[in-house]
């Protein structure tokens, strides 16, 4: 198992720093803490140390990472350019859950490009993951801590649960607030295109960046692509998870799967549901509210994988309401949907 630290999350203490950036500095994975979800952490320009991310993940090397850095100063030094609906996003939305995607400068390693000429760059918002890219004085590349298409975590311990001895050092500042990844945009294009929805606020963005397109594309899983997160299936709990289009169809198609499996199920709501509703089942009833909602959906179904569930049904969000779109994606490329 890897060492595990506890570090304050508002102040991070400094030998637990110094601990970390001895890590990467020799090459090693630190998984760390951000405001959406938990990094597996490596030298963002140690072509060797990237090369561990995608080992330890099990993730095809087509796939790009994330580079995340402490200031748009930073951001300008990895990019071949740098348009200015990028600067825009950024003094908006930086430190922040947004990550934008820009032609990558020839001294950065392609593999964090996944091969492709793009890179992908964000300031995150959390005084661990600012502190510890101070400290270290260089950008670190980091995808979210977890197996590959699995899971993504919200504690540190999903991070030990699901790579184990992969991951060298776990800082552990407790639950992520977002709980979702970040949104991700292509500034390349004009006007700019979300290639993740994520938890930066689409509202917010559009005002930024007008004309900004959502519709987001699935890619083929051997295709080269621009942005993580964009296979047809990810975020995938390791139950069976199918989507349910209402509450009374969640809860008759859980019952029906209970009948079926002979074992544990669980049902994830957004409305109460009475004893008797429910009697047999694993339930969970998530807030009626997008952020809050985010914030404890991969919590929960973690708990209910934990718990030993053989499927999992979910109630669905509001599809017409684009505050929710970024979990809807998340519920769809995670499951089946029924009716």
């Amino acid at each position: 198992m890897p060492v595990v630290l506890a570090v304050n999350p508002l102040s991070p203490q400094a030998d637990v720093l110094a601990e970390a950036a001895r890590v990467l500095q020799s090459g090693g994975l630190v998984a760390f803490p951000t405001e959406t979800v938990y990094g597996l952490g490596a030298r963002a320009l140690d072509e060797r140390a990237l090369a561990r991310i995608f080992e330890a993940k099990g993730r095809p090397t087509h796939h790009p990472l994330i580079a995340h850095v402490e200031d748009e100063a930073r951001a300008r030094s990895l990019a071949a350019s740098w348009p200015e609906a990028a600067s825009r996003l950024a003094r908006a939305f930086w430190p922040g859950p947004l990550t934008v995607v820009v032609d990558r400068a020839r001294h950065v390693p392609p593999a964090i490009g996944g091969g492709d000429s793009s890179i992908a760059l964000r300031v995150p918002a959390h005084p661990v993951a600012l502190a510890l890219l101070a400290l270290l004085g260089e950008p670190i590349a980091a995808p979210s801590a977890n197996r590959y298409q699995g899971l993504s975590p919200t504690t540190a311990a999903h991070v030990v649960k699901e790579l184990g001895h992969r991951v060298d050092l776990v800082l552990d500042a407790g639950p992520c607030a977002a709980g979702i990844e970040s949104t991700v945009i292509d500034v390349r294009v004009d006007p700019p295109r979300v290639l993740r929805l994520g938890a930066a606020d689409l509202a917010a963005l559009k005002r930024i960046a007008p004309g900004l397109s959502a519709r987001v594309e699935v890619s083929e899983s051997t295709a080269t692509r621009a942005s993580p997160g964009m296979d047809a299936r990810h975020y995938a709990p390791r139950a069976r998870m199918v989507l349910a289009l209402s509450r009374d169809a969640a809860l008759a198609l859980a019952r029906e799967l209970l009948a079926a499996e002979g074992g544990p199920v669980g049902l994830v709501l957004r409305e109460a549901a009475t004893a008797s509703e429910a009697a047999g089942l694993d339930l969970r009833v998530l807030p009626n509210e997008p952020r809050e909602y985010a914030r404890r959906l991969y919590g929960t179904l973690h708990d209910l994988d934990d718990a030993g569930a053989r499927a999992i049904v979910v109630q669905a969000v509001p599809a017409d309401d684009e505050a929710w779109w970024a979990i809807a994606d998340r519920l769809e490329r995670g499951s089946t949907v029924v009716r």
